[in-house]
């Protein structure tokens, strides 16, 4: 009996220590990519303005064929949206609108992903002289929920390898 109150003691202990922690972790968690393409700003703004186009390139898209997507009657920035449902936990449901769009400089789209909560995605064009830096971040706010702020230290090891490979698939249809 004594061991069994030892364990759940420690047990009670850790729980508390993780939770602690967990409140003090950052509550933002801002993931960034860029990529350098060989392009002048305005023959890329037309795949970031327009989230039609952005299906392209995306690297979420070709991951269920099965997925349902419909897209609003804007087709080009502030106010285009689109939705998604998928089975996939990779890809799960959500919505997306262009919410900002400044030509040739940059695109910013909320997304909701229902449960998993709110974010801001920015896709951001800088001309330097042998082409275009573009930098896609995403910006969240994990909560007051030790939970999502845990879970927030790995936002950049599960979103960072997507983003690299979808400005890697825009870099090569522009640069066609």
């Amino acid at each position: 009996m004594r061991i069994l109150k030892w364990i759940l003691g420690l047990v009670a202990v850790s729980a508390v220590v993780l939770v602690a922690i967990g409140m003090i972790l950052p509550r933002q968690v801002n993931v960034a990519r860029s990529i350098e393409i060989d392009a002048p700003a305005g023959k890329i703004f037309p795949h970031i303005n327009s989230l039609k186009e952005m299906a392209e390139w995306s690297p979420w898209m070709g991951r269920d064929p099965a997925m349902q997507v419909s897209y609003n009657e804007v087709e080009a920035g502030e106010g285009a949206a689109m939705e998604w449902a998928s089975e996939q936990r990779d890809v799960g449901n959500g919505r997306q609108e262009i919410v900002a769009s400044a030509v040739n400089e940059s695109v910013t789209t909320a997304l909701d992903f229902g449960d998993m909560g709110l974010a801001e995605a920015k896709l951001a064009l800088v001309e330097t002289d042998g082409g275009t830096t573009v930098t896609w971040t995403l910006d969240s706010d994990m909560g007051m929920s030790p939970i999502g702020r845990w879970m927030g230290l790995m936002m950049d090891s599960w979103v960072g390898g997507d983003y690299e490979q979808g400005l890697a698939n825009l870099k090569t249809l522009v640069e066609e």
